[in-house]
């Protein structure tokens, strides 16, 4: 056959083989942008909150939840706190458009670097928004059909959100170990801080957890959480959001976690805590208790209960 018919044909099949595939990616993608959730739903986002029981004098007695959280508007979280987890999770977060290609591709080359190097990966490839799809409309089994529902989404998100929305959605959304979601609520766990109190070795802690709670709890695995720490500090410093003097010295300093508090600090009364549980349940429901956050300001007298508490237990 003369090489000119078999360029000819060649090409053919190239140019059908190129339009199969095409078809085949449309219609795949077709397929998974029907029935989509609606995202939308998320501009009325009404999180899960603690209901907090407190005696007369302000001390805690008790909290009600299913998820440990106190939302915290983006205004009120510092910004050192919100570039630790762009730093950490998604460095484009304000220039990307809910999905980074480039970053899927640097963070796949790190990542093998340091495989072959027998070092342990430190990136993902998820953007916050793509975080944020999935944690609120997505299941989080990992198939190609869901990734491509997750960075439609992400995509469609960001064209409709602010950019800031998005950011407040996630840190007060995101699980961060020890029974503690969102930054507030992590903060008082870890520190017993609010938000605003936080110093920027732990501002970087916390946004180690999203990439393993668990296995980076540092009550857990404290030389991992404070590498992986460190790691973090060092991306701040790589984004302009601190300088290198400012760094050095926040990983010179050790992981303090808050103590635990002695019984005899604490305001014992759980006969009392569950009466009143018991009339709010029936004032408000149980899904109220458990989810809207009441703030609960009660006649008990703590240092009365310590008292009782003290002669009652008396051999």
């Amino acid at each position: 056959m003369p090489t000119k018919n078999i360029i000819k044909i060649s090409l053919i099949f190239a140019l059908f083989a190129m339009i199969a595939i095409g078809l085949t990616v449309f219609l795949f993608i077709k397929k998974n942008t029907d029935n989509l959730p609606d995202y939308e739903q998320l501009k009325n986002y009404t999180p899960i909150i603690t209901t907090r029981l407190y005696a007369a004098d302000g001390t805690l007695i008790t909290e009600y939840s299913k998820e440990k959280r106190v939302f915290v508007p983006i205004e009120m979280i510092p910004m050192n706190l919100r570039n630790a987890f762009i730093a950490a999770e998604d460095s484009n977060f304000y220039q990307n458009s809910g999905i980074d290609v480039f970053a899927i591709f640097r963070t796949a080359i790190k990542n093998a670097a340091s495989f072959v190097k027998g070092q342990e990966s430190m990136g993902g490839a998820s953007t916050i928004t793509q975080q944020v799809v999935k944690n609120f409309l997505l299941t989080r089994e990992k198939t190609i059909e869901r990734k491509v529902k997750e960075a439609i989404l992400a995509f469609r998100m960001t064209k409709t959100f602010p950019k800031d929305k998005i950011l407040e959605l996630y840190l007060n959304q995101i699980y961060l170990g020890s029974g503690a979601y969102g930054v507030a609520a992590a903060a008082e766990v870890y520190f017993d801080k609010s938000v605003n109190e936080l110093e920027i070795e732990e501002v970087a802690l916390l946004a180690t957890l999203p990439k393993a709670p668990s296995k980076l709890d540092p009550r857990k695995n404290i030389e991992k959480a404070k590498y992986r720490r460190d790691w973090v500090i060092d991306r701040m410093v790589d984004e302009g959001y601190i300088d290198l003097k400012a760094g050095e010295s926040a990983k010179e300093k050790p992981i303090v976690l808050k103590m635990q508090k002695d019984e005899e600090d604490v305001a014992q009364a759980n006969f009392f805590a569950d009466s009143v549980k018991k009339d709010l349940t029936k004032l408000y429901g149980s899904d109220n208790v458990f989810e809207d956050g009441i703030f609960v300001l009660t006649t008990l007298d703590s240092k009365l209960q310590k008292m009782a508490n003290v002669a009652f237990t008396k051999e």
